[in-house]
């Protein structure tokens, strides 16, 4: 689609501070899950945080010319779940979190140098499109079933199924219709327009259920606003809160590190970053062919590495997850058509703010599952169609194309997965790698 904003475009500030909030509110939930899935005491807000920091990094060392948010990555579960099972104490895991992604980074350093020196021609021998956009759709279609699963879910505990998609489908509707027939500002909002829709929708059935007595109808969990009003709405004491950054909880299990523990960390993390760094290729890619500029080579692999892996290095030092590029955030530039730079400074400077305004990221808690639910079918299906645009020129009637493509879909959606101790080779990874394989094999036939 043609963007409306370039990525040196300045949208005025009025504007510039509601294409934050929509990009936050895109990225925001996968970003604030991650801690509360390994637990023991992370916060989401000092991960929120910490992701703020990385991306302001990340578009340091890529010159502000790539215009992608960083967040908390699922890939590095396993490896964070093991910095805790091989502490002696959480203090002592903090210590491991930061020294993992420390790890993780310098693989990125290391990776970039090499990229530097050597170039990217090989890399897009190795990753043509004929790989590289079957696995960037994959990469969306491995979220569907969150997305399915959100869709049906409310946050009141009792909500009908049917109650909850229609929430869902009303945001998806009204997203649609912005992104398609909006005019000026809806068209570039409608994320936003979306998520207020589906919420004003679920809180009228919550009210009529509170009413009649039907839970079935709850679907708001208005703890946070029944919080307040218990409160007085005496909320000055606790509006801004200082979240507990890793590193301060670190200091504490600096003396019971061990060399046995460092190697476990150094293991658990190692392999993971060779493997996201595939992910990191598919998504520059699939941004490249979004703002028509291949960022590949300007500002180059070797500075979108450098931003990715010093950035989760900033980001774990402070919240505790190593970052990633974010697909939601790709593809809310592709459905809003706002690739400005600026829009996602912004985000990452509200992020470091709204880290300390508790508030906030109790609203975002306020917003049923099943209305992240329909946003995300928009999010993970654009993903997914961006890859498959990439392949629109690959001629499938020849069998070694068919056959990669093949591969790489089935194994990719199948959840194909490789585990070795603590380290794991997701269903992504596994059919990239396979893909490739697969497509070395048949590069010496020529087509028919």
């Amino acid at each position: 689609m043609k963007l409306i904003y370039g990525i040196k475009d300045k949208p005025k500030f009025g504007q510039l501070i509601v294409f934050a909030i929509q990009q936050l509110l895109a990225i925001m939930a996968a970003t604030l899950v991650v801690p509360v899935i390994v637990g023991n005491g992370m916060e989401p807000a000092a991960a929120l945080f910490g992701a703020g920091v990385g991306t302001l990094v990340y578009l340091c060392f890529t010159k502000f010319k790539s215009p992608v948010f960083l967040g908390s990555s699922f890939a590095f579960l396993g490896s964070m779940a093991a910095a805790f099972a091989g502490a002696a104490s959480t203090a002592i895991g903090y210590v491991g979190l930061i020294v993992g992604a420390a790890i993780a980074g310098l693989v990125y350093v290391i990776i970039a140098i090499l990229v530097k020196i050597a170039g990217v021609n090989w890399l897009n021998k190795l990753m043509p499109p004929v790989v590289i956009g079957p696995t960037v759709a994959i990469i969306g279609l491995s979220l569907a079933g969150n997305a399915i699963g959100d869709l049906q879910a409310g946050d009141a505990g009792t909500t009908h199924p049917l109650i909850a998609i229609v929430c869902g489908l009303v945001t998806l509707a009204v997203v649609v219709l912005c992104s398609t027939y909006g005019k000026k500002m809806l068209k570039l909002i409608p994320f936003i327009m979306g998520i207020l829709a589906g919420t004003a929708v679920a809180t009228i059935f919550t009210i009529i259920g509170n009413v009649a007595g039907i839970d079935a109808l709850k679907v708001v969990d208005f703890t946070f606003i029944t919080g307040l009003w218990a409160d007085g709405f005496k909320v000055l004491g606790t509006v801004f809160t200082l979240p507990t950054f890793t590193f301060v909880t670190a200091l504490d299990g600096l003396k019971g590190i061990t060399g046995e523990y460092l190697a476990t960390i150094a293991v658990a993390y190692a392999p993971v970053a060779l493997v996201v760094f595939a992910e990191h290729v598919a998504d520059h890619k699939n941004i490249s062919s979004i703002i028509e500029t291949d960022l590949l080579e300007e500002p180059g692999l070797h500075r979108t590495l450098l931003g990715d892996g010093v950035g989760s290095m900033v980001g774990a030092f402070f919240g505790g997850c190593p970052n990633t590029t974010y697909g939601e955030s790709v593809a809310c530039v592709a459905i809003t058509g706002n690739a400005s730079v600026v829009t996602i400074l912004a985000a990452a400077i509200g992020a470091i703010l709204i880290a300390f305004f508790a508030p906030f990221v109790a609203f975002v808690n306020f917003i049923p599952a099943c209305v992240m639910g329909g946003v995300c079918i928009a999010l993970y299906g654009f993903i997914a169609v961006s890859g498959l645009k990439m392949i629109q020129k690959v001629d499938l009637e020849q069998n070694k194309n068919l056959f990669v493509v093949s591969t790489i879909l089935i194994c990719g959606i199948g959840g194909l997965s490789l585990t070795f101790g603590q380290v794991t080779i997701t269903s992504i990874a596994c059919a990239l790698i396979l893909g490739i394989l697969v497509n070395v094999m048949l590069q010496g036939k020529k087509e028919d």
